[in-house]
């Protein structure tokens, strides 16, 4: 499905209610599977909660996760300790083309067998589940935090816990407190010092009730659509000031791109600050919130400014080849730009290009940072059903915000 975007009034005002934080419920799903006593209320409608929820429910051996990375990386360190199950966990052509070897070698250093049934360091897997005792091992800090938070989370249904080193810079930190964070609250004796997390194992005796927050991650799509409106007042639900969420940083980022962010009782509310002197360049290391890039980048195009982000060497990796993407559908639009590992350099651009096919390439959040762009020209979002692995009612949260979405 095809969405032509296009508006005739660039004046926001209104409520939404955003699905809970994905990353949040994802982790309480494995929590709740190893910990029945966990009880989770406002779970993610995302398509990739609901597939790891199928999962987890499943006795089937072959279990397929389709694009969802989260279940690919959570699960392997789970079936990985389901003693005497065998399960082939495999997903899409894109998924068997995204690494996972680093959490292989660090779940088979602890005894865990696991064997590559297709190309050496990449899904699709045969997990033999076991009892793992050993209790320490060290991987990677610089890469995808999801395999970090997997071992957290399994490490206090081990007899013995878990020690976890990591070698070098930390990439995406606010993930891994955030995982920190909910052993804790279940009850974990844990801590994360000098590179090194210490989680002992956890009887657990009584229920357990966790409430999932709003998504910060899909709260950014709404700070776009502010920042490149000509004036906004809008409030989004189920927000907190003391979020566990790195994208919560959000508040700061687009401070300096004319959204200004009030907190109240249960929700946030954004208003477009007209007398902000906009950057003529926009700077930003995005190594602890990596996921923000794409609608940064497309804000900054639409309100005409350069931008240089930065810290975005696990975009690689993603749904898809981020940074390429990006690269690739704004120069569609009319921009320049200049894409390295780890980095993204947008020069400003006045004029952007009408009626422009946006490419998704299965990623959600290609579809949902470049949608905002409707507030300043006219486009069409290929394959705009992909949504749905996040934020399945965006389009409706668009149109609500006088974004017209016609099927072509």
């Amino acid at each position: 499905m095809n969405l032509q975007l296009q508006t005739k009034n660039p004046h926001l005002k209104g409520t939404w209610q955003v699905t809970g934080s994905k990353s949040e419920a994802n982790r309480l799903l494995i929590l709740q599977a190893l910990f029945p006593q966990v009880e989770i209320e406002n779970l993610s409608n995302s398509d990739d909660s609901k597939v790891l929820q199928k999962a987890l429910a499943s006795l089937e051996e072959v279990i397929d996760i389709h694009h969802a990375g989260t279940a690919m990386r959570f699960l392997t360190a789970y079936f990985s300790i389901q003693e005497g199950r065998k399960t082939i966990l495999t997903g899409s052509k894109r998924m068997q083309e995204r690494p996972i070897k680093l959490l292989v070698d660090a779940l088979k250093s602890l005894d865990a067998k696991i064997e590559y049934l297709n190309k050496e360091g990449y899904p699709p897997l045969a997990i033999t589940g076991t009892k793992l005792t050993k209790h320490h091992v060290s991987l990677a800090a610089n890469v995808s935090s999801q395999y970090i938070s997997a071992l957290m989370l399994i490490a206090p249904s081990l007899e013995n816990g878990l020690e976890i080193q990591l070698n070098g810079e930390i990439t995406s930190t606010p993930y891994i407190l955030m995982t920190l964070s909910m052993l804790k609250t279940l009850g974990v004796e844990a801590s994360f010092e000098n590179n090194l997390i210490k989680i002992q194992p956890l009887q657990l005796h009584q229920k357990k009730k966790f409430v999932v927050e709003s998504d910060w991650s899909s709260a950014s799509y709404f700070y776009s659509l502010v920042a490149l409106s000509n004036s906004a007042k809008i409030k989004i639900n189920s927000y907190q000031k003391d979020s566990l969420q790195g994208d919560s940083s959000l508040v700061e980022f687009y401070k300096s791109l004319g959204v200004k962010t009030t907190f109240l009782e249960n929700s946030i509310q954004l208003e477009k600050e007209a007398s902000v002197q906009l950057p003529k360049t926009y700077r930003a290391n995005l190594v602890s919130s990596p996921d923000l890039a794409q609608t940064i980048a497309v804000s900054c195009l639409g309100l005409g400014i350069g931008c240089e982000l930065s810290g975005l060497h696990t975009l690689k990796i993603k749904e898809t080849d981020r940074l390429v993407a990006l690269h690739d559908e704004m120069t569609k639009l009319g921009a320049q730009v200049e894409v390295t590992n780890d980095s993204l350099k947008l020069y400003p651009c006045r004029n952007l290009k009408e009626n422009s096919l946006i490419a998704t390439y299965n990623d959600h959040r290609m579809a949902m940072a470049f949608a905002p762009l409707a507030l300043k020209t006219t486009l069409t979002i290929e394959d705009a059903q992909v949504v749905s692995k996040s934020f399945p009612d965006f389009w409706e949260a668009m149109q609500h915000f006088h974004i017209q979405c016609k099927k072509v």
